[in-house]
């Protein structure tokens, strides 16, 4: 198997009872026995630009990294609340996430990633929060 290929992704969020769906392009990249899935998305801000972001995934745990607009890490293994952070010009927060559930099924580049946790921010409870990414290897003609 080669070591990275493009691939499409669908990332699906669900959270406070509102369903954000996006289909974005990116690269995945294997290093050792972790599986790299980077893409980038716009940033909400008015000044544009974009947010890259990095699923690292693990047999059986992920962390996402984003750097751009807003800097910020979180690691999610089941039933373990592990800390995180977020940073971005106007705010600075330590979080932290327990997970409920970690679904990953990958073949190679394709596959399914999906997860469950309660976010809080400082030890305040923020959030249940449902994320899923269905990732599709392109297919080289």
């Amino acid at each position: 198997m080669p070591h990275n290929a493009e691939v499409q992704i669908r990332l699906h969020s669900h959270h406070d009872g509102e369903d954000v769906v996006q289909e974005l392009s990116g690269e995945a990249i294997v290093r050792g026995k972790h599986l790299y899935i980077r893409y980038d998305e716009p940033a909400e801000s008015p000044q544009g630009g974009t947010i890259r972001n990095t699923v690292k995934i693990g047999p059986d745990e992920l962390k996402l990294i984003r750097h751009g607009e807003v800097q910020s890490e979180q690691s999610f293994a089941l039933g373990r609340r592990l800390p995180g952070f977020y940073r971005s010009p106007f705010l600075s927060l330590n979080m932290s996430a327990h997970t409920q559930k970690l679904d990953i099924r990958m073949d190679g580049f394709t596959g399914y990633v999906s997860w469950t946790y309660d976010l809080y921010v400082f030890e305040d409870f923020s959030g249940h929060f449902a994320i899923s990414l269905h990732i599709q290897e392109e297919q080289q003609s």
